[in-house]
C-alpha cells in the first residue's frame, strides 16, 4: 500500500500554507502530496479566508520546491478549462517537476462555485468531461511533428501541433466517483487509477466490481488499475489529539470513523487491512489542518509502516 496526502486549500490555505504540508509530507516518505480543484467553500463553517488558490498555478510552484514527490489533484473539474489549455498546463507542470504529475480529471460539480466566479456550468458534463480525456490523451499521444485534429460535439481542434509533451512518457490518469455504468466505462477506457471515497466495504466492493467488469468488456486487464480511496483523517494515540483534530474537520469522531480514517493506529490498521483485501492498494489521507504536521507524523510512524 502506499500513503497520499490529500488537502483542500478552498477551505483557507495560503500558497505557503500548502508548501509547508507537501515538505513535510515529503520528508516523512509519503508518496504524494495532492489538492483539491475548488475555488469556494461548500461549508458556512469556513470563511475560506485568505481566499482560492488554483490548482495548477500551485501545483506549478510546489513542482519547483519540492524535489521527490509526487503531485496532482483530486481531482480537475473539466468545466474551468478548454481542454487543448488543460493539457498544456499539466504537461508544463510535468516539466517543471521533473515528471512528478499525476493528473485527476472529473466532470466538475459544485454549481455555486461556477456562479461566483462566472464558469459556465452545463447542464450535462459527461459528454464534455468524456471529449476532455480524448482530447488531452489525443495531444499527449500526437508523435512530436504530427499534428492533432478533433471534431467533436462540445470541441473541436484543427490542426494543432500537439505541443508540449509532458516529461513523463505517460501521465498517469485518475478518475474517481460512485457512478454505476459512465464512469466505470470511462476509467476502463482512459484511467490508470480508479479512486473513490471511503464508504461501507461492500459498497467500496461493488465499486471495484463494476470497474473491473468494464476493464474486461473492452479487453483490458482490470490488473492495469490502482485502485484508490480517500477520506477526511483524524487520528491519534490519545482521545485528546483525536477530539482537537475531529473538531478540526467539522465532522464528529464518530462519523469519521465510518467515513474517513479516524482513532487510534490500531483501529485505523484494521480499516485500511480490510480495504486492502478488495485490491485497494493506495490510500489518500485528507488533511484538513495545514498547521498540523504532527498528525502527519502520526500516520507515516504508526500507520504505514504496519501496510507499507
Amino acid at each position: 500500500m502506499d500513503f497520499r496526502i490529500f488537502t483542500e486549500p478552498q477551505y483557507g490555505a495560503t500558497y505557503d500554507d500548502q508548501l509547508g504540508l507537501a515538505l513535510a509530507a515529503e520528508r516523512l516518505g509519503f508518496n504524494a502530496y495532492f489538492r483539491s480543484d475548488h475555488y469556494s467553500t461548500m461549508s458556512s463553517q469556513s470563511n475560506g479566508l485568505p481566499g482560492p488558490t488554483d490548482s495548477w498555478v500551485t501545483l506549478a510552484g510546489l513542482a519547483r520546491e519540492t524535489s521527490t514527490i509526487r503531485l496532482g489533484t483530486l481531482v480537475s473539474s473539466a468545466t474551468f478549462r478548454l481542454p487543448g489549455i488543460l493539457a498544456i498546463q499539466v504537461a508544463q507542470v510535468d516539466a517543471m517537476s521533473g515528471g512528478r504529475i499525476d493528473f485527476g480529471l472529473g466532470t466538475g460539480w459544485f454549481e455555486a462555485e461556477h456562479r461566483q466566479y462566472g464558469i459556465p456550468f452545463p447542464e450535462k458534463r459527461f459528454g464534455p468531461f468524456e471529449e476532455q480525456l480524448e482530447i488531452i490523451t489525443g495531444l499527449w499521444n500526437t508523435p512530436i511533428g504530427e499534428r492533432f485534429s478533433y471534431d467533436g460535439s462540445h470541441y473541436q481542434l484543427v490542426d494543432s501541433p500537439a505541443l508540449p509533451k509532458p516529461a513523463q512518457a505517460h501521465v498517469p490518469i485518475i478518475i474517481g466517483g460512485a457512478g454505476a455504468s459512465k464512469t466505470p466505462a470511462l476509467a476502463a477506457r482512459f484511467a490508470d487509477e480508479f479512486n473513490s471515497w471511503r464508504a461501507e466495504l461492500e459498497l467500496t466492493a461493488e465499486r471495484i466490481a463494476r470497474v473491473r467488469a468494464a476493464c474486461e468488456a473492452i479487453g483490458r486487464d482490470p490488473g492495469e488499475l490502482v485502485f484508490s480511496i480517500a477520506g477526511t483523517t483524524a487520528v491519534g494515540g490519545s482521545a485528546a489529539d483525536l477530539t482537537r483534530r475531529a473538531d478540526a474537520t467539522g465532522q464528529p469522531l464518530e462519523a469519521l470513523r465510518s467515513s474517513g480514517f479516524a482513532g487510534t493506529a490500531s483501529e485505523v490498521v484494521d480499516v485500511l487491512g480490510a480495504l486492502q483485501e478488495l485490491g485497494v492498494s493506495r490510500i489518500y489521507f485528507q488533511v484538513l489542518d495545514f498547521a498540523d504536521h504532527d498528525q502527519l507524523d502520526y500516520l507515516a510512524r504508526e500507520i504505514a509502516p504496519q501496510l507499507g
